[in-house]
């Protein structure tokens, strides 16, 4: 309602719009709030304006002006609005893990704080909850990112969905590091080789013999699995990697296998299978680059060892 508005329902007590007029000073109290005359229909206020209304009539009864009274009273100067109910400021958003990452970058993150981030959904509490319950129950982050769906069964708070996600994250890091690889030759990368391959084998608790078939540019064509054994033994068949090799039709090759201990020092029949697969594969003309052991946080090359 704008002021001419009012001043005009002031002096026109008797139309018909919408307010309910206010006596004058010299009116008597007992005419605020009389019966609308007869044959006319009640002035019916606007929503939201009882409290306006009463508060003008105290004003009126002290004197004030009736044009004025019903105004809302000017704010003093230099006073603070007062802020809306429902829109306070949160303390301490700025100590949250998704506005630090924001802010300063995801390596100011703990480990519980990115799972806490990956989980998403549910109260802060509860996820950061679930989140220190996943890495003390496997031990490590990159054991839980190498976990199958099967370990996550029986979990409090984590379904097929949060089990979903959880692997996703490592299967997209595996893919962004096979893009970067197939980019540029392998020969001219090794700590990109590296890093992939202590994603995909460093933690698993069984060892396991992988192969990385390389083109005639050293990029490479696909990794396969080619054996998997126990904590400590493993078996592998020269043959069955050259016939692979072959039908891949590879140049090159990259051999890795970890080392569940650990422990990345090559054992004496790691040597001997070393000198297997060069001698093999030479006979078909593919040249073996390098035969990694793998560790959970360490690395051996053979070829950076001098082949010894």
């Amino acid at each position: 309602m704008d002021y001419y508005a009012c001043v005009e329902a002031t002096a026109n007590p008797t139309e018909d719009n919408g307010l309910v007029a206010l006596p004058g000073p010299s009116a008597p109290k007992a005419a605020v709030g009389a019966s609308a005359a007869p044959g006319r229909r009640p002035a019916v206020a606007a929503p939201g304006l009882g409290k306006r209304k009463a508060a003008a009539r105290k004003r009126v009864e002290a004197g004030a002006d009736p044009r004025e009274a019903i105004m809302p009273a000017p704010a003093a100067t230099g006073s603070t609005p007062r802020r809306r109910a429902g829109r306070k400021r949160s303390h301490g958003k700025c100590d949250m893990p998704r506005e630090r990452l924001l802010d300063f970058g995801p390596a100011t993150l703990t480990d519980a704080e990115l799972v806490a981030l990956v989980l998403g959904s549910g109260l802060p509490g509860h996820v950061f909850g679930i989140a220190h319950s996943l890495l003390k129950r496997f031990g490590s982050l990159r054991a839980m990112l190498d976990a199958t769906p099967a370990d996550f069964n029986g979990l409090p708070g984590v379904g097929p969905a949060k089990t979903a996600q959880l692997l996703a994250i490592l299967e997209l890091a595996r893919r962004s590091l096979v893009e970067k690889m197939r980019e540029k030759p392998l020969i001219d990368s090794p700590e990109a080789v590296e890093d992939y391959l202590r994603l995909l084998i460093g933690s698993r608790p069984h060892e396991v013999f992988v192969c990385l078939f390389l083109d005639a540019r050293h990029r490479l064509i696909s990794t396969e699995e080619s054996s998997r054994g126990s904590l400590t033994r493993m078996a592998v068949y020269p043959r069955e990697i050259v016939r692979r090799a072959l039908s891949a039709n590879a140049a090159g090759m990259i051999v890795a296998h970890n080392h569940p201990s650990g422990a990345v020092k090559p054992s004496a029949s790691d040597r001997r299978l070393t000198q297997v697969l060069r001698d093999t594969l030479a006979l078909i003309d593919v040249h073996l680059v390098d035969h990694l052991v793998i560790g959970t946080h360490e690395t051996f090359s053979f070829a950076r060892a001098g082949w010894s």
